[in-house]
């Protein structure tokens, strides 16, 4: 791909990375002479026509965007049917790669970075974009101080184009908001979310959540609440920590504007640089403390010991030992602790039914809504509205998509009392499985590879390249990436290498071998030779089946008609005649 020219302007040298959606190139924009970064969709996406207007209608807006602080786009094109965006080049690195270096940043440092992302944020937002794709890895870091936003509008794209939660479906399940993981409707504040839990990673060097799957990450944003920054790192100023919860509210209407959000930014730092955290402790304010025991007070006689509640914190626990061993046998032999132990299980029984059947006391009753194939969310708030309550297993089903509820208990249409549990099982979609390496094999091969490890093959692809014909040489997902199992996998194929053309040769009126010489010489082959009656010269060629001064693949075959001499009048009267002639029968003797 590199060593090309798209639309006679933009020089591609070099793959500076790359994902399940596009590569990015370093190239050169030769009209205006300055470093460029071309983003080329790959080719699974370059035939989706509904995704294509979107991308072209993001990007442009995402085009109209000035801001120190966002990532400049400065065309969108098609050339050779790979459509293209070309962006501001920016040398540096990733934030999420300046995280893995560190392993976490100072609150300043982090506050900083995350102030200069929400101006952006601000910006964009003020102009009518949301990026929906906010994570470490889409912040490019200018001399490891200055932040850039990049991905705006391809992102949003993407996001209105398929919202799974597939291993290779796009978007960032780890800085998922809560609604983006439900699939309603997304606002600038989820890019405020999702700039939360980027602060977390950077504070912490830890991501607030995480699972073995993106459906229980998914869930984990809805319900979880993450482990507050300061416990992980009490160094922490309690002011930030605050913060991070202000923009990682599940509720979006508790989290701050963007605009709103850089002020917020501004106070923080300033609180910290002063040392003036309203959230921190003041070593020299009045306190009130704890009574000091008197080390020399008299020790409480053992039986009036007793009568009080020990606490796990006394500092002499010894002084509640019983030196009665035989009043506690006789416990076990009374009959309070025989009415108590059926009082204990009565209660437990009545506890029992209640979480399995509902208010059994009440005759209030309700049939079970049919849950089954909505999502998760919206499954719980239709039980729910019906005075049930809910809960959530999870079971790999690759027949249903993640997030959609494959089976329930109990089952629909059943009539139980209110505030019976209702279960119902969310699908994790397939099995996970590590994805195989399928380069190199033939078709046959890779689609038997896939069915035993309980894989679909997907949409096959041919493009021409120098392995052999029918070799796989790329796969969608890539080798060694988590799928499903059932997930369907997407193959690009060679069609060998790329025919090159040769110009035909005009050879009418040449002696036939001639005429071969002429053709093998360009690359092309001599198919058949027929003749036909001609007044031209006996033994050249007439007509050809590839017209000359035309182009056509190296090694095709031109057949040729040549000419052969037409048979006088006289000649053809004779012939005639004698086949004309009366025969003999040679048994009878007689003339036919």
């Amino acid at each position: 791909m590199t060593n090309r020219i798209l639309d006679q302007r933009y020089e591609l040298e070099e793959l500076v990375g790359g994902g399940g959606m596009a590569d990015v190139y370093k190239a050169t924009d030769r009209l205006l002479q300055r470093p460029v970064a071309v983003k080329i969709l790959h080719e699974q996406f370059q035939r989706d026509q509904e995704f294509i207007e979107k991308f072209h209608r993001e990007a442009q807006a995402a085009a109209r965007l000035s801001h120190p602080n966002i990532v400049n786009i400065y065309d969108v094109g098609v050339s050779a049917g790979e459509h293209y965006i070309v962006m501001e080049y920016v040398p540096g690195t990733t934030l999420k790669e300046l995280i893995q270096k560190r392993g976490h940043l100072e609150p300043d440092e982090a506050l900083a970075i995350t102030r200069e992302i929400a101006e952006a944020l601000a910006h964009a937002h003020a102009n009518g974009l949301v990026h929906c794709d906010i994570k470490p890895h889409n912040i490019l870091m200018l001399d490891g101080a200055h932040a850039k936003v990049a991905d705006f509008g391809i992102a949003r794209a993407v996001t209105e184009s398929t919202r799974t939660y597939s291993g290779n479906g796009i978007g960032s399940v780890h800085y998922f908001s809560p609604e983006q993981a439900k699939g309603t409707v997304i606002t600038p504040k989820s890019d405020v979310y999702s700039l939360g839990v980027v602060l977390y990673e950077m504070l912490t060097g830890e991501l607030p959540f995480t699972g073995e799957n993106p459906v229980s990450i998914a869930m984990k944003h809805l319900q979880d609440e993450p482990t507050p920054v300061r416990r992980i790192d009490p160094a922490i100023p309690p002011v930030v920590e605050a913060l991070v919860a202000r923009m990682m509210a599940k509720d979006p209407a508790l989290r701050p504007e963007s605009a709103e959000l850089v002020h917020e930014i501004e106070q923080a730092e300033a609180m910290v640089k002063n040392g003036t955290d309203p959230g921190a402790p003041d070593p020299f304010a009045t306190q009130v403390l704890p009574r000091v025991s008197d080390q020399n007070a008299p020790i409480p006689p053992r039986r009036a010991a007793r009568a009080q509640r020990p606490s796990p914190y006394d500092p002499h626990p010894e002084h509640y030992e019983d030196d009665a061993p035989e009043e506690k046998k006789s416990l076990f032999h009374s009959k309070a602790f025989v009415l108590g132990l059926v009082m204990v299980l009565m209660l437990g029984f009545g506890v029992g039914a209640f979480l399995s059947f509902g208010k059994f006391w009440s005759t209030n009753e309700v049939v079970v809504p049919d849950v089954v194939g909505k999502q998760m969310t919206l499954a719980r708030q239709i039980l729910e509205d019906k005075k049930l309550r809910v809960n959530v297993a999870e079971t790999y089903d690759a027949d249903v998509p993640p997030g959609q509820v494959v089976s329930q208990t109990p089952e629909a249409g059943a009539t139980v009392k209110e505030e019976r549990l209702v279960t119902i099982y969310v699908s994790k979609g397939g099995e996970e499985l590590t994805m195989p390496d399928l380069k190199g094999l033939t078709k046959s091969e890779a689609e038997a590879k896939l069915t035993k490890m309980g894989l679909k093959l997907g949409t096959v692809y041919e493009k021409n390249s120098d392995e052999e014909a029918g070799t796989v040489i790329q796969q969608d997902p890539n080798a060694g990436s988590k799928i499903s199992k059932g997930q369907e996998v997407d193959l690009i194929v060679s069609k060998g290498k790329k025919a090159k053309k040769a110009a035909v040769p005009n050879v009418t009126g040449a002696t036939l071998e001639n005429a071969q010489n002429t053709i093998t010489a360009r690359g092309l082959k001599v198919g058949s030779v027929t003749k036909q009656q001609s007044s031209q010269t006996a033994g050249t060629v007439i007509s050809q089946s590839v017209a000359g001064g035309t182009e056509a693949d190296e090694g095709t075959s031109i057949d040729l008609v040549i000419a052969e001499p037409a048979q006088k009048k006289e000649e053809k009267a004779k012939t005639s005649e004698k086949d004309n002639a009366p025969k003999k029968d040679a048994a009878t003797g007689k003339t036919k």
